[in-house]
């Protein structure tokens, strides 16, 4: 009976469950830059809510955020960089997350905190390796249905050090310029919004995500998806910096299905030009996601 009752909770997780306190996800990206093609990066993390996660209803992806869905989450990420007679690296970046959604007599308010750490593995001659931590915390509150504000503040060593957590969101270009950008600095006030709401008369939704990170120089991003249906959806994604380092602008696209309530995947592609350096940069990416 035991073996009989595991099954069917697999069975069910698999096709047709409507409730969630899981997620696994993983991703990886291929890198293509002008100086070098033989760049990838891989990537896995496990979300834990502390509450069952409703997701019958609106966007399947969005279905934590529609909920209001405290969490802790950790990260992996692992990348490989290599440019012949130029860099032979590869770096490792750690990180663990905590949202709290908490309800008020006016408005729900928002709250995070993050760490992430950075390992960069120099394997060039007479490059020695580098270790650096990034800290970030975030208040806010949703002013309107689906729709957050918040702004928060990070802090990087002047080592190089990665966002594990903007790896999973925006892939690693956007994720390296953001802490390039920041490395000037080495601190910077942040302020984004999130909007997700149903598209009247259809069971069609859209979605918006912008932000900005404020130090001696600038990096900002906007994203919107279009939710053809609560299981496929599809969406486009555009980020600068003022950093001289880093390249000017990137656009992106992707896409995402979710196969059963349980089971996504999805593809994105990422465009970095860098006017005036050889260093303009094209990812493609593959992704999945397992609820339980």
């Amino acid at each position: 009976m035991k073996k009989l009752g595991l099954a069917t909770a697999l069975l069910l997780a698999m096709t047709g469950a409507q409730a969630y306190q899981v997620e696994v996800q993983g991703q990886s990206e291929y890198i293509d830059n002008t100086v070098n093609d033989k760049n990838f990066t891989g990537a896995v993390q496990g979300t834990y809510y502390f509450k069952n996660v409703d997701s019958s209803k609106g966007p399947l992806a969005e279905a934590a955020f529609l909920n209001q869905a405290s969490n802790a989450s950790i990260a992996y990420n692992y990348g490989e960089y290599d440019v012949d007679g130029i860099a032979d690296k590869t770096v490792h970046t750690i990180g663990a997350k905590a949202e709290a959604y908490v309800p008020t007599k006016v408005v729900p308010v928002y709250a995070s905190a993050s760490y992430s750490n950075t390992i960069t593995d120099n394997k060039a001659a007479g490059v020695a390796d580098d270790h650096g931590d990034r800290y970030a915390l975030e208040v806010g509150a949703l002013a309107a249905p689906n729709f957050l504000v918040a702004v928060g503040y990070t802090s990087a060593a002047n080592q190089f050090a990665l966002d594990a957590f903007n790896i999973m969101s925006n892939g690693i270009v956007k994720a390296a310029g953001e802490t390039k950008t920041l490395g000037e600095d080495q601190d910077a006030i942040t302020a984004r919004a999130k909007y997700v709401g149903a598209i009247d008369g259809t069971n069609m939704a859209v979605g918006f995500e912008s932000g900005i990170v404020y130090g001696d120089a600038t990096a900002y991003q906007f994203k919107t998806d279009l939710y053809l249906n609560p299981k496929l959806s599809t969406g486009v994604s555009y980020a600068a910096s003022s950093f001289v380092g880093t390249p000017d602008s990137a656009w992106g696209a992707n896409v995402n299905y979710f196969i059963t309530p349980a089971v996504a995947v999805g593809a994105n592609y990422v465009y970095a030009n860098a006017e005036g350096a050889k260093n303009d940069t094209q990812t493609v990416g593959v992704n999945a996601k397992f609820r339980f």
